[in-house]
């Protein structure tokens, strides 16, 4: 049977627009290009290399997170961006630019999306207490799917109660 693929660019997004306010007070919407291969696979590894430091308390591969690679991430994940945005922003609405763009790039635009709207806030990015308790409801009060197999179970017999031992003389 012949696989139908479609088209990669039908349905990849191949940029990320964001709504930032330049230092003239007016709203701009940037256009951040996806990075190239090469730059993309050195950001991914960062960021795994993060990851797995933060999780294990083990030391980074000193290749992949050298000063340079480090500090030149921001640059990688902005591509030709980077120069005006460093110009026109502080360094929180920078950051926070930068960072959406890096998580674009190593997850996907859903990802970025709840990033960029949380403030970079960890704690919004969760679901809050009152959606983690309805959701629990919700799986306890789900009854369990019966068996499809078309045989049952024999009834279990109940019980019959002990009878009391005669008293000893």
């Amino acid at each position: 049977m012949a696989r139908a693929f479609q088209v990669l660019d039908e349905f990849l997004d191949d940029s990320l627009t964001l709504p930032v306010k330049f230092r003239d007070g007016v709203i701009h919407e940037i256009t951040i290009p996806g990075p190239s291969a090469e730059n993309g696979l050195r950001i991914q590894a960062i960021m795994e290399a993060g990851l797995r430091m933060s999780a294990d308390g083990t030391e980074p591969d000193a290749e992949v997170l050298d000063d340079a690679a480090e500090l030149d991430m921001y640059r990688a994940a902005l591509g030709p961006r980077y120069a005006e945005l460093k110009a026109e922003l502080d360094w929180p609405r920078f950051k926070h630019v930068a960072l959406t763009s890096v998580i674009w790039i190593t997850q996907d635009g859903d990802t970025a999306e709840r990033y960029w709207n949380s403030g970079g806030d960890p704690s919004l990015l969760a679901p809050n207490r009152e959606t983690r308790r309805a959701s629990s409801a919700a799986a306890k009060s789900t009854k369990r799917r019966g068996s499809t197999s078309g045989t049952s179970t024999r009834p279990a017999k109940p019980r019959a109660a002990k009878k009391a031992a005669p008293p000893r003389p």
